[in-house]
């Protein structure tokens, strides 16, 4: 969003100055995406946690010598990535404890939704939570970014440190294998 990225730039050039608000605004505005983003692709809340304030520590220390024109959004999301994949390569994730994770925030209940439907939906999400963990992590940063987070297929190719034809593929295929998963469960 334009207005979100001028925000951000202002706040940005108040944080190199050295402005403690500026950088509690950019936490307060930024911190739910951010988490929400490592613990969909991580599969595990707690280590989300820790990889989202590794992010913001990161922003306190350097966004002093981020330079004007620096894109937030993608500053974020980029260290939070490789922030994981720094984790991923120190451990291995355990694949069973990911499935009893609950990733995706509960959504408001319409007051016309029975408890049928209440349940439907929660094993749909299930279901979607399932199939996105197996995903191999450069398809599922990439459905993520684009399918949840709204990047643009360009602006998840810088995230990603990748060329926008390989971002393009890696969200094809990553799209093929979840609807193949959701069709085989």
């Amino acid at each position: 969003p334009e207005g979100r990225a001028d925000e951000d730039a202002a706040l940005l050039a108040a944080l190199r100055l050295g402005e403690r608000a500026a950088f509690d605004a950019l936490y307060d505005a930024w911190r739910p995406r951010v988490f929400a983003f490592l613990a969909r692709l991580s599969g595990d809340r707690l280590l989300a946690e820790d990889l989202m304030q590794e992010t913001f520590l990161k922003l306190a220390r350097h966004g002093r010598d981020l330079p004007p024109g620096t894109h937030l959004r993608r500053w974020l999301f980029t260290v939070a990535r490789n922030l994981f994949i720094d984790q991923r390569r120190r451990a291995l994730l355990d694949v069973d404890r990911l499935r009893e994770l609950r990733l995706w925030p509960s959504r408001p209940r319409r007051v016309e939704e029975t408890p049928f439907d209440l349940a439907e939906a929660g094993e749909t999400r299930r279901r979607l939570e399932g199939a996105l963990l197996g995903l191999p992590v450069k398809h599922r940063e990439a459905v993520l970014l684009v399918c949840v987070e709204g990047f643009s297929p360009a602006e998840a190719a810088e995230a990603l440190g990748v060329k926008p034809a390989a971002l393009r593929q890696r969200l094809a295929r990553g799209r093929k294998m979840l609807r193949e998963a959701l069709e085989a469960r």
